[in-house]
Order: structure tokens, then C-alpha cells, then sequence
């Protein structure tokens, strides 16, 4: 069976590479391009993005990783997508009030989107596609199931909840079932890195200011009653929940609470107005499950708000375009824009949306 492989020359992608190896697959590998001289000048320089000019420098690293296992590499160049999905998606997000996932989306419209098409398109055949994920796939009944690593403090089910049924059909997580611990030993046992090699980057290490190009825009921020506390240069410069670097001084430390585009208001309150109950998402993407009914019978649900959070238990229901997380506790600051992503006690992710 060929196989395309997403090797970023990391450590997750070279074990990935080792194990499939070994397990008789055929392997052709992909690196993706996403830097472009548009995108990459708000980076200034940085080397901690994902699409920063570094990658010129990671690009010898592939190939030299990529010729010691004897497997050939294919760069193929997603920029102009990587700027019309991810980061035109991040700046029109942040500038409409909500905080997205810039990973939520790459995965779906990129990585395992773009990325695979033009793989094709470039005479690479290849029936399953590979990355170094942190997840793992099912396929039970008629139903191609995600579900939670066996690693659950590596697990990246939550940034894969977005893929459709037809990209899970075609797709294997080498990694899946092993701690993170034991990659990082295999990796060094067959040479790839050195004890100690850094992660890949994340998407961006920086201020998110730095990437939206906004010119500054004086406002108010102010209590949940409408009282002038204090003033700020852009709502954008503030994320839900955020506690240092308001500017106020306060008897207790003060929290964003909202943010409001169309007045430019940034609205702020005590830690107890930041808990909620209830946290609603919409468009909706059934992933282990294909409905609301499905949905209704299940029990020993947990749900996640954020990618670092941990799964808490609740209860869950679809009606009318939105899912509907009730917790048993209230959970801490849940930000539009955000990925609402519910799991059963299995740990398979059966559906998300984005919170609103």
C-alpha cells in the first residue's frame, strides 16, 4: 500500500516514517510549504511559526532526515492557501471579536486538504495519507471514529475534530497508541535527532497582534453595568478571560469578559462572572456519531473549550443549528471563536463546533 507521509522533519514525522516502514508500507513523503513574503513578513524574523522564513533552513533538515531512510521528498507550496483559509480566517476572527484556532482549521482546509490534493496533482499516488498526530482512528460499523491518543497530555484529538468522514477514511496515526516518552527513545535509539531535539513550532510564538495589521483604535473599557473604567487602543488586543494587562486599578483583579466590535468597548468583571454552566457552538461537525439522536443516547460525556483544558463531564444536545454543552461545574472563560468538542467515555470525539 503506498502511503503519503507529512514529514516535517521533526521527531513525531521521523518515527512516523521508522514505524511505517517496518510495517511494509511504500512511503512517499510531503513537506508543506506555507511561508510566503507576504505572509512571513509579520513574523519579522521569528523562527517559533509555523510559517516563518526558517523554513528554508527546515527544508534541508526534511531532506537530509528524508535521504537517510531512503524515502524521496516532495516540497509542495500550500502559501496561498495557508493565507486564504488559516490566516485570513485568524485576522477576520480577531476582528470580529472572537479568538479562533488558527490549527482547527489548517488541519481540515491544508494539511489534510490542499496539501493532499495538489500531492496528487503532482504525480505522487498514494492511497493512505500519514502525519505524526497524536490520535487515533476507528472504523466501526459505517462510521470512520476519532478518538483521544492513548497520550492523553499529547492528545491532538481536539485540533482534528474539524475532519470529514471522507479525510478520516484516508488517513493513518502511526503514533496513536504510544506515550510520547517512547517516541522521543526511539528516535534517538535510530539516530533521527539528538537526546533533547526541541518540538516543531507552533503556529505562532509571538503577540497575535503583530499578524492582524491593525492600526490602533481608541476605546472604553468597561464594567457589565456600562461604567467607563478605563481606555484601550483596539478590543482586538484583548482575549476572553484575560486578567493582566487592563490597565485599572481594582480592589480584585479584573477579567475580560466580552468584547464588543461594533462599539469597540472591551467589557471586564470580577473572576465570578467568568464561569458559566452552559456553552453553546454552532456549525456543528459530526465526526464518531452522524446525529443529534445518536447524540441524545449517549452517556458519560466530558466536553473540552480549549486545546490545553482538560475534558470535564456534561451533558450535551443539538437543537436548531447549535450544540449545547451543559457541565456538571461551571468551566472558566469560554471565548467564541473557540472549539467546543464533546467526547464519550471511550474518548472518541463524537462531534464540536465553535462556540458562540
Amino acid at each position: 500500500m503506498k502511503v503519503v507521509l507529512l514529514m516535517s522533519g521533526g521527531i513525531d514525522s521521523a518515527v512516523s516514517a521508522y514505524l511505517l516502514q517496518k510495517q511494509g508500507y511504500d512511503i512517499a513523503a510531503v513537506n508543506m510549504i506555507v511561508w510566503s513574503q507576504h505572509s512571513g513578513e509579520a513574523v519579522k524574523g521569528r523562527k517559533d511559526s509555523c510559517f516563518s522564513p526558517d523554513k528554508a533552513a527546515q527544508m534541508k533538515r526534511v531532506g537530509d532526515l528524508a535521504r537517510r531512510m531512503g524515502i524521496e521528498v516532495t516540497f509542495i507550496d500550500c502559501s496561498q492557501e495557508f493565507e486564504s483559509e488559516v490566516l485570513g480566517n485568524f485576522r477576520s476572527e480577531y476582528m470580529n471579536g472572537r479568538t479562533p484556532n488558527p490549527c482547527v482549521i489548517c488541519n481540515r482546509m491544508v494539511k489534510f486538504g490542499a496539501l493532499l490534493d495538489k500531492a496528487r496533482s503532482a504525480g505522487i499516488e498514494w492511497d493512505m495519507a500519514a502525519t505524526g498526530h497524536y490520535a487515533r482512528i476507528d472504523h466501526i460499523g459505517d462510521r470512520f471514529c476519532l478518538r483521544r491518543a492513548v497520550d492523553e497530555l499529547k492528545d491532538q484529538s481536539y485540533f482534528l475534530y474539524r475532519l470529514s468522514q471522507q479525510q478520516l477514511s484516508r488517513i493513518i496515526f502511526p503514533l496513536g497508541c504510544m506515550l510520547k516518552t517512547d517516541v522521543r527513545k526511539l528516535d534517538v535509539a535510530q539516530g533521527f535527532h539528538e537526546e533533547g531535539q526541541s518540538e516543531s513550532q507552533d503556529f505562532y510564538g509571538g503577540p497575535y497582534i503583530d499578524l492582524l495589521d491593525a492600526a490602533p483604535r481608541p476605546g472604553d473599557i468597561v464594567d457589565l453595568a456600562g461604567k467607563v473604567l478605563g481606555q484601550h487602543q483596539g478590543f482586538w488586543n484583548y482575549t476572553i478571560g484575560q486578567r493582566k494587562g487592563l490597565g485599572i486599578a481594582s480592589p480584585r483583579p479584573l477579567y475580560v469578559l466580552a468584547l464588543r466590535p461594533e462599539s469597540n468597548e472591551v467589557v471586564v468583571g470580577y473572576e465570578e462572572s467568568t464561569e458559566l454552566a452552559s456553552v453553546r457552538a454552532s456549525d456543528v461537525n459530526w465526526v464518531s456519531i452522524a446525529s443529534a439522536e445518536e447524540l441524545a443516547h449517549r452517556s458519560g460525556l466530558k466536553a473540552k473549550i480549549r486545546s490545553a483544558g482538560k475534558a470535564l463531564p456534561c451533558t450535551a444536545s443539538f437543537a436548531d443549528g447549535v450544540l449545547t454543552a451543559i457541565f456538571d461545574q461551571g468551566v472558566n472563560a469560554p471565548t467564541p471563536g473557540q472549539s467546543l468538542v464533546i467526547y464519550d467515555e471511550a474518548g472518541y470525539v463524537l462531534c464540536g463546533g465553535m462556540i458562540i
